[in-house]
C-alpha cells in the first residue's frame, strides 16, 4: 500500500516533498509532534519524514476519516489510526494508546493543533495534549515541521525538517523543577500548556523558513487544484 501511495502522489500527482533531518530521529518509540497541519497530505509527509518501520500510529479525528464506507473499511484494513470522538473518552484513553504504540518501539502521531484551519505559512494555537502524553510517557518528542499543504495541485511542492529529540523537560529547562504533578491536576494540564508554548515557539520558525520554498508564482499552472486540494476532505470552510 506504501508503494501504490507513492506511485499515486508522486508519480499521478508529481507532488514533490524536499525533507532533512533524518539523522536526527531515534531508532523509535517516540512522539512525532508535526505542524503546521492544513490538509489531508500531512500524514503522508510525516510518513515519508520518517522510515517505514518502525510503524507509524496517528491520533486523528475520527469524524473527519470516517466520512465513507470505502474509507472505513481501509482504515480498518490497513490500521494506523487511532481515532478521536469529540465529547468521548478523555486523555486517560489516548494515553494508554500511546503507551502501546511506544511500548512496541513505534512512533505515535500527533497534529497538535487539531484542525486544518490557520494562518498559511505559521502556525496556528497548539492543543497541549501531545505534551500531556509526553508527560505521562515520558517518551522522547520529535518535532516535525510541515509546509506548504495548505493547497495541492499537480507538481506541488512541500517541506518537511525533522528537529531534534526533545522532552518536556528540555522544552522547559530550568522552567520546571522536574517535580511530576498529579495526573488529571490542574498543576498537570498547566504544565503541559507551557511545554506546548515551548514546542510551538521551537517549530514556529522553522515552518516560517520552510514556507518560502514551497510557494509557486501566480502564473505557475495549478492544474486539478480544487479536486487535489480538497480530495479526502469534506465539504465546508477552510480558513487558509
Amino acid at each position: 500500500m506504501r508503494l501504490v501511495a507513492r506511485f499515486i502522489l508522486f508519480g499521478v500527482f508529481r507532488f514533490r516533498i524536499e525533507t532533512s533531518g533524518q539523522e536526527l530521529l531515534p531508532s523509535g518509540g517516540y512522539l512525532l509532534v508535526g505542524a503546521a497541519h492544513r490538509g489531508w497530505m500531512d500524514p503522508f509527509v510525516a510518513m515519508h519524514a520518517v522510515p517505514m518501520e518502525p510503524r507509524c500510529w496517528f491520533l486523528g479525528s475520527g469524524p473527519s476519516t470516517f466520512t465513507a464506507r470505502w474509507r472505513e473499511v481501509l482504515i480498518h484494513r490497513l490500521g494506523g489510526l487511532l481515532p478521536v470522538w469529540r465529547g468521548g473518552v478523555g486523555i486517560d484513553a489516548h494515553v494508554r494508546s500511546a503507551q502501546a504504540v511506544i511500548a512496541a518501539g513505534a512512533v505515535f502521531v500527533q497534529m497538535p493543533e487539531g484542525t486544518i484551519n490557520g494562518p498559511v505559512g505559521r502556525l496556528g494555537p497548539f492543543r497541549p495534549g501531545a505534551c500531556l502524553i509526553a508527560l505521562r510517557t515520558g517518551a522522547p518528542i520529535v518535532p516535525l515541521a510541515i509546509a506548504g499543504t495548505e493547497e495541492l495541485y499537480v507538481r506541488k511542492r512541500m517541506a518537511s525538517r525533522v528537529l531534534a529529540p526533545t522532552s518536556v523537560r528540555g522544552l522547559l529547562g530550568d522552567r520546571w523543577d522536574g517535580t511530576m504533578p498529579e495526573p488529571g491536576s490542574r498543576a498537570e494540564l498547566d504544565l503541559a500548556r507551557r511545554a506546548t508554548d515551548a514546542l510551538a515557539e521551537r517549530l514556529g520558525p522553522v515552518v516560517e523558513a520552510l514556507h518560502p520554498g514551497t510557494v509557486d508564482p501566480p502564473e505557475h499552472p495549478r492544474r486539478w487544484r480544487r479536486r487535489l486540494t480538497w480530495l479526502f476532505l469534506g465539504p465546508g470552510p477552510v480558513e487558509h
